[in-house]
């Protein structure tokens, strides 16, 4: 594998006497799309609010880059070349789709408040500049012909695709992905899942994925992570964790012994 983009070392959170994760240890390579999965409760949620630094790790190390994630908090991501989307949409409802795009672009803005406001030649440059970028986000994402729609009016599927335009224009390294088709139909699910593969594929982000669609998962992950009660039980390629005697027991669970005698 190249250079770890991301590096989880024996990392442990605990809530008191409850350990949430344990010793848990990764890393993931330069343009590498990597799957986090594992049944309800397993410490997916938990593992990737460590990674945006809305939780410090009580035990271990988390690096991004060579850098310790322990010395950030969640508003610096974006500057770090970071970019997440959330399972519940994070999204302005009143605003329009090109405005909420362009929001992922705030942290490459650099004419300020007083600039604009001046419309100097450079501030006029740079928002022109940026509403290319969004419209090009836009229409990659085949979210064009409803830029000036505000996303209320917008069913849950198009929203989602919002989503992936604005972290696009973010122009992230480490692209954060969390349930990105929770909730879908199964004609939505493939539509967005085609538009991760076309990001991953045209942008070449690091891509870091929690997702209970195991089709989703198997279809997209080049190595995925399996996690059960806050511990590591697999990492490898899809066709090994889709053969791994505790990756099925963890999902279909013991058998029940009386069961088995009868």
């Amino acid at each position: 594998m190249s250079d770890p983009v991301l590096r989880v070392e024996e990392v442990g959170l605990s809530f008191g006497a409850v350990a949430a994760l344990s010793q848990v240890s990764f890393e993931v390579g330069t343009g590498e799309l990597f799957a986090l999965i594992g049944p309800n409760g397993a410490g997916k949620t938990t593992l990737f609010n460590l990674l945006s630094c809305i939780y410090a790790p009580t035990a271990g190390t988390i690096s991004y880059l060579g850098r310790d994630m322990a010395d950030y908090r969640p508003h610096h991501l974006a500057g770090l070349g970071i970019a997440r989307t959330f399972q519940n949409l994070a999204l302005f409802p009143a605003l329009s789709v090109l405005e909420n795009v362009l929001v992922g672009r705030t942290h490459l803005m650099r004419s300020g408040a007083i600039r604009a406001g001046l419309s100097l030649p450079s501030a006029r440059r740079e928002e022109k500049a940026n509403r290319q970028a969004a419209f090009e986000a836009l229409e990659f994402a085949g979210l064009s012909d409803v830029a000036h729609r505000p996303v209320a009016t917008l069913p849950y599927g198009l929203r989602k695709r919002v989503e992936l335009a604005r972290v696009v224009t973010m122009e992230p390294k480490l692209l954060l992905l969390d349930e990105p088709v929770a909730g879908m139909s199964r004609t939505e699910r493939s539509e967005i899942t085609a538009l991760v593969r076309a990001v991953h594929e045209r942008f070449a982000p690091t891509v870091v994925l929690v997702e209970h669609d195991m089709s989703v998962v198997m279809s997209l992950a080049e190595r995925i992570l399996v996690l059960d009660f806050g511990r590591t039980i697999a990492i490898g390629p899809p066709q090994e964790i889709q053969a791994n005697p505790e990756v099925i027991r963890a999902y279909l669970g013991e058998p029940d012994p009386e069961e088995v005698e009868a």
